[in-house]
């Protein structure tokens, strides 16, 4: 189960620069995780989770395995993009099959890197790729459409479901609204289908110079009113210093950032939102061999997260042994938590939660 983020935004903001720093961070990972960059504008990196190592030391594991999120660099999209300037068709092809957008905004001043449009906007930049990228989905609709009510008239079922799923969604964006905000009850999974780029959740990433990298600054700060306006996340990073950061070694890194006033990197910040920003879960198996983290989406049930370490485990499911996260860790494994009453077997309309450490009884 694959899942990705597209990293978008106008040239020379910074985009590129936070992706190489992913992708140096993935290939520090490879000598422990087998994650590595997959092609030149392709990330897959370890999605940090405390809970991994907490539960190997209990399970007295070998290794530990994350779960992992892919990240891909589109070039830098210009106004006019929806009309072919540029690359544009191309890329915003590339928007067309990511899960998520994370919108890298340029919230520094620096004379010696020339910005597009003439200025740092934040909120005006944030406002060009959305606009453009609700051009390219009217555009697409608004080609649809007609096919669509030929047949509505003729009385086909197929066809009338999806107009009335279509023409609310052409009209939010000839107002200037992009396509989540219109999504009728019940049609999530038909637009779904439509793979329109203003229905994919957002993440604003706002890259600010050093000195702000804890704080944020001005320019930040609107970003953040923006996003607020519409729920949509935002994370403040410093490109450059996550550049650096990505070069050192783990120790040297927790000195670093302490010495910046940061518990954390942005990076880190960046990829826990993109997890939560596509509504997965993780849940783990422990045992001698490793600990491992499965990513599921919110509301899978038994059977179909077994799925994800093997199909044939979906097939045969039987049942599965359950404890929660914080139960396994105080009560010292499963052992420990089967005799406190703690450990559930649970069947196949169990809705797996985050956190849940599971061993899957299967026959196939």
């Amino acid at each position: 189960m694959g899942f990705n983020c597209g990293i978008v935004g106008l040239p020379n903001v910074g985009k590129s620069t936070l992706f190489n720093a992913l992708t140096a961070t993935a290939t520090a990972q490879a000598a422990n995780y087998p994650f590595c960059t997959i092609e030149p504008n392709v990330g897959r990196v370890a999605v940090p989770d405390p809970r991994l190592e907490k539960l190997a030391t209990v399970g007295k594991s070998q290794k530990v395995v994350p779960t992992s999120l892919e990240f891909v660099d589109i070039a830098g999209l210009v106004r006019g993009a929806s009309r072919g300037e540029g690359l544009g068709n191309q890329f915003l092809a590339n928007i067309r099959e990511v899960d998520a957008i994370i919108h890298v905004l340029r919230c520094f001043e620096d004379d010696d890197i020339t910005h597009v449009e003439g200025g740092v906007d934040p909120v005006r930049d944030a406002e060009i790729i959305e606009t453009e990228l609700m051009l390219a989905d009217l555009d697409s609709l608004e080609k649809r459409l007609p096919a669509l009510q030929k047949r509505a008239k003729n009385r086909d079922a197929e066809a009338m479901a999806q107009v009335e799923v279509v023409e609310p969604l052409i009209e939010a964006l000839k107002e200037g609204r992009p396509a989540r905000t219109a999504i009728p009850a019940g049609a999530e999974e038909a637009v779904r289908r439509l793979q329109l780029m203003t229905t994919k959740p957002v993440l604003y990433v706002c890259n600010v110079e050093e000195d702000s990298a804890a704080t944020g600054n001005e320019f930040s700060k609107k970003v953040q009113a923006r996003a607020e306006a519409e729920g949509a996340a935002v994370v403040i990073v410093s490109a450059a210093i996550e550049a650096e950061v990505s070069q050192l070694a783990d120790e040297e890194r927790r000195e670093f950032l302490e010495g910046l006033g940061l518990s954390d990197s942005g990076l880190d910040r960046v990829i826990a939102a993109g997890y939560g920003l596509l509504g997965l879960r993780t849940y783990f198996t422990v045992g001698p061999k490793e600990t491992r983290a499965w990513t599921i989406t919110e509301g899978t049930k038994a059977p179909q997260a077994a799925a994800v370490i093997h199909n044939d485990f979906e097939r045969g499911f039987i049942a599965c042994e359950t404890v929660a996260y914080d139960d396994y860790i105080q009560y010292g494994g499963e052992a420990g938590a089967k005799e406190a009453g703690r450990l559930r077997i649970e069947g196949r309309d169990y809705v797996v939660k985050d956190g849940d450490v599971l061993l899957f009884r299967f026959n196939v």
